[in-house]
């Protein structure tokens, strides 16, 4: 029975984005709202339906795990990078921390202080609204918050980041690229605008089309074992260093080797990496929605914990878009980097798909890897100073 309930668990985030993919090429409605909403609501439904297996934590964690450092090189193979965007990431880090640190204060002092464990709490929130789940998980054992209250938080962020997201992919990025007065085009040149304008046709057509046939298959065989040798050489590199550092390091040689590979042509001429690479980050995305447990949500004592994540997420996302506009940093950067921050970097590729914007990816990924970097650090002196108010 185990075995099958596996088999059912992996059927099901396997080809539930195949089946979301279809329908939304179907109803343009569907089209209009994108998989990765559907596939995040459906992910949740998922995860509070009342079958609901031993087997799923396993699952969920094999799928969140194992996607991500694949879907990184494929997904950067075939981005062209300038030095333009490199120059961004000093800005938007500079500002997403800033806006956590004021953000994270204001609602410590609004509600955070009304909970049990409110300064280690937005401590946890420093880290993780700066890197990711990963720096809020080890500050949780630095800080050795009460299991329920960090599983209610968990749960909590799920869901406002899950609204957070909706907000920017339907209707958020064309808010702020009017508010900072441009078009996706900005500052382009001809050679970039046609690129992109091609960028954007391309997604109007279905890229998993002929994948079966043996050009297709040959292609495909290329990128996974490009994207192979890129993993395996990115874990030969955290060999030297402590354990602790293991996915900081991971994740920041995943980056720099797809980098790097970009710049060779007969592998940045591999056109469906990125899309291959996006059809993981869908099965991420059902996997990760579906750790949402609505049984841990208690409206009652948990009001405040809900109204101090909120200002969190929401606060640092327009005081963000304050900052960036100020230090003259366009629209897109601004958004991808904040989506770094706030959900971290495996779901910066989604909002790029929706900003159709390819050239932002590097930006959005770059800024991840210093939240992860810093983000503990960052936590640790965060939690010192609530706790000092």
């Amino acid at each position: 029975m185990a075995i099958l309930n596996y088999v059912i668990i992996a059927f099901i985030f396997c080809l539930a984005p195949a089946v979301v993919l279809r329908l939304c090429r179907r109803f343009p409605l569907l089209d209009k709202l994108g998989p990765i909403i559907i596939l995040y609501g459906l992910g949740i439904l998922i995860g509070n339906i009342a079958w609901h297996p031993a087997e799923m934590p396993i699952m969920q964690e094999v799928a969140t795990s194992a996607t991500i450092p694949l879907a990184i090189p494929m997904m950067l193979f075939g981005c062209c990078f300038t030095l333009n965007e490199f120059k961004q990431q000093a800005k938007v880090v500079f500002s997403g921390f800033l806006a956590a640190f004021l953000a994270i204060t204001i609602g410590y002092l609004l509600f955070g202080k009304h909970l049990e464990e409110g300064s280690e709490i937005g401590g946890v929130m420093s880290g993780m609204y700066t890197g990711g789940m990963l720096n809020a998980a080890a500050l949780q054992s630095i800080f050795k918050i009460n299991e329920q209250s960090y599983v209610m938080m968990c749960s909590y962020d799920i869901i406002i980041s899950f609204l957070y997201l909706v907000f920017l992919i339907s209707v958020g990025y064309k808010f702020f690229r009017r508010l900072y007065n441009e078009r996706v085009t900005t500052n382009l040149s001809q050679q970039e605008r046609e690129e992109l304008e091609r960028q954007i046709a391309e997604q109007k057509r279905n890229p998993y089309e002929g994948l079966w046939t043996k050009k297709g298959v040959k292609e495909l065989a290329k990128i996974i074992g490009t994207t192979l040798l890129v993993v395996i050489a990115s874990a030969a590199a955290t060999l030297p260093f402590p354990d602790e550092w293991f996915m900081v390091i991971f994740i920041l040689m995943l980056s720099t080797l797809g980098v790097v590979c970009s710049f060779f042509a007969p592998i940045r001429r591999l056109e469906r990496s990125f899309d291959i690479g996006m059809y993981l980050i869908y099965i991420f995305s059902i996997a990760m929605a579906s750790m949402a447990d609505f049984s841990q949500l208690n409206l009652t004592d948990g009001l405040y914990q809900i109204y101090f994540l909120s200002i969190a997420v929401f606060g640092s996302l327009i005081l963000h878009a304050i900052i960036c506009r100020l230090l003259r940093v366009d629209a897109d950067s601004m958004i991808v980097s904040s989506v770094s921050f706030i959900n971290s970097p495996p779901f910066v590729p989604m909002m790029v798909v929706a900003l159709k914007n390819k050239r932002v990816l590097i930006v959005g990924l770059g800024a991840g890897i210093v939240g992860y970097a810093l983000g503990n650090h960052f936590g640790v002196i965060m939690q010192q100073f609530l706790s000092s108010l």
